[in-house]
């Protein structure tokens, strides 16, 4: 496989295409309001992480080791698909909307979800 010539390609496609690819790619549709840019990066993405593999456990920590306080700025929407089911998550200033409810916990809507304690940040892939 070509990465580049790959990387290079999504560049040149239209957002059917794109929305297609995003279908194959991650096995749930695409979220509708993103943008064709962001569908392209992450595609690209997807594209490295097949080709090179993703990052190792050490890289992780270390990533998380410089940046504890990650935090998510409020409009930001997490989607996570369980079970077939895709559940969307938006970041608000006082805690998170789910279901038409505000849960002040990612790990709460996660356990909602899955019915087991989860890491809210890591069930939703905020940090691996």
């Amino acid at each position: 496989m070509d990465i580049g010539k790959s990387l290079a390609e999504l560049g040149t496609l239209d957002r059917t295409t794109l929305l297609e690819r995003w279908q194959s790619a991650f096995g749930h549709v695409a979220p509708r309001h993103i943008r064709s840019e962001m569908i392209q990066r992450t595609l690209g993405w997807h594209v490295q992480v097949q080709a090179y593999g993703g990052l190792d456990g050490e890289m992780r920590r270390k990533l998380r080791r410089i940046s504890p306080g990650l935090k998510l700025a409020t409009g930001t929407r997490l989607i996570r698909v369980w079970q077939g089911v895709s559940h969307q998550v938006t970041v608000l200033d006082t805690g998170f909307a789910y279901e038409g409810k505000t849960w002040r916990s990612l790990s709460a809507i996660a356990r909602a979800i899955t019915g087991t304690s989860w890491n809210g940040k890591v069930f939703f892939g905020v940090i691996a």
